[in-house]
């Protein structure tokens, strides 16, 4: 069997898991044949735990010593674009780990160089695009089910993160070495599926609290309004310190309406006849038996109640196979990368709208703007480079 010969750049939490995956052989079209690691002790671990593979220290040598097909990028979020954009230059595959990027400037510039560049393949671990959950909502969505979406909610506040978490690294939780909170670290999932699902939206207006309940500088809380093409409007909240935590997206269309309750169990209520036209042709009787509860709801609507398991791996050995049979096969990609800069301009007007006071449209997002008001907090924090 053809196989990609895969490289995994990093070998922390993530990078140790994809490369358990493919060595169990839950990537059936991946070999991992290099890891590459710049801490000393780790490289030493790595040499003994992988004697047949290749180990390095440096990125730059695994990509150019012609041992690897494709690698993944499991380490700072700043530093996913430089890399991917060294590794596409030399003719290697990219799946980057998200976020794309820190900041839309970087992620722009990786994007274009993609563009003209059809030879290599670059696509994003968005693993929960792989969650057979979120595949039959997106589903029911653009089959119209629900029809046109009115509103979108998701309040996903189980991200609980002690003071402990945030101290155990230098440059966790810092504007300079992570580039934000809650929102580029924990969240990228969710913006990256409420776009995916519902559509990009065209405007947002945020209040966010840095620092809230959390010894650090960076959004420990956000609330943030956002707006879509046809005027529907979106609420999304996220935070790290409510340790009971709530997970429920709502997306309410003209003809039906979807809950998703801790990203399991989803209820599917679809009009018999659309909201405009029930709201049209309903006499004040049918009203008084409505509130009164006489009316059968059945008559109204269908409920549909349903779950969706995925086992401990599925998604993320999924994307992997996914993105090796797209360069073996053709296959479709599940998350093109230049689809990345979605989730990280969303998460920057963010920021920008709470930084500025004001309501930022996403056509017209100032990258020069973001990247400077972002310097000015690691100036400010003064332990880092500023960012360019």
């Amino acid at each position: 069997m053809k196989k990609l010969r895969f490289g995994i750049i990093g070998y922390g939490a993530q990078g140790s898991m994809y490369a358990r995956f493919i060595e169990q052989g839950m990537v059936e079209s991946m070999d991992l044949v290099a890891i590459c690691d710049s801490d000393e002790v780790k490289q030493s671990q790595l040499v003994e735990s992988f004697p047949n593979k290749k180990i390095y220290n440096d990125y730059k040598d695994m990509i150019t010593s012609g041992e690897v097909d494709a690698i993944i990028t499991t380490v700072p979020h700043y530093l996913h674009p430089e890399m991917a954009m060294f590794a596409l230059n030399n003719g290697v595959h990219v799946l980057n780990e998200k976020p794309a990027g820190v900041y839309t400037k970087q992620v722009k510039a990786l994007n274009d160089f993609v563009a003209t560049n059809s030879d290599v393949t670059y696509a994003m671990m968005f693993n929960q695009r792989n969650n057979p959950l979120y595949q039959k909502i997106k589903k029911i969505v653009e089959d119209g089910e629900i029809g046109p979406i009115r509103r979108t909610n998701w309040i996903i506040t189980t991200w609980w993160r002690p003071q402990p978490y945030y101290d155990q690294s230098a440059w966790r939780a810092t504007w300079g070495g992570e580039g934000g909170g809650v929102l580029v670290n924990q969240a990228p999932h969710q913006l990256d599926l409420i776009q995916w699902i519902a559509g990009v939206p065209t405007k947002v207006y945020s209040k966010i609290k840095h620092g809230f309940r959390r010894d650090i500088a960076v959004e420990d809380e956000v609330t943030a309004l956002m707006e879509y093409e046809n005027g529907a409007t979106g609420v999304f909240v996220t935070c790290t310190h409510d340790l009971l935590g709530t997970d429920r997206l709502e997306i309410l269309g003209d003809k039906g309406k979807i809950v998703v309750e801790d990203s399991k169990t989803v209820t599917v209520k679809r009009l018999k006849e659309s909201e405009n036209i029930l709201n049209k042709n309903m006499d004040m009787e049918d009203v008084k038996r409505l509130f009164m509860g006489q009316m059968n709801t059945k008559d109204l609507y269908s409920t549909e109640v349903f779950t969706e398991e995925s086992a401990w791996g599925e998604q993320h050995s999924g994307v992997l196979e996914n993105f090796a049979r797209h360069i073996l096969y053709g296959e479709d990609l599940l998350a093109p990368g230049a689809e990345g800069i979605n989730g990280v301009r969303l998460a920057n007007a963010i920021h920008l709208s709470t930084w500025t006071g004001e309501e930022i449209v996403l056509k017209d997002f100032d990258d020069d703007l973001y990247l400077n008001e972002l310097n000015k907090r690691i100036k400010e924090e003064a332990k880092f480079d500023l960012r360019r």
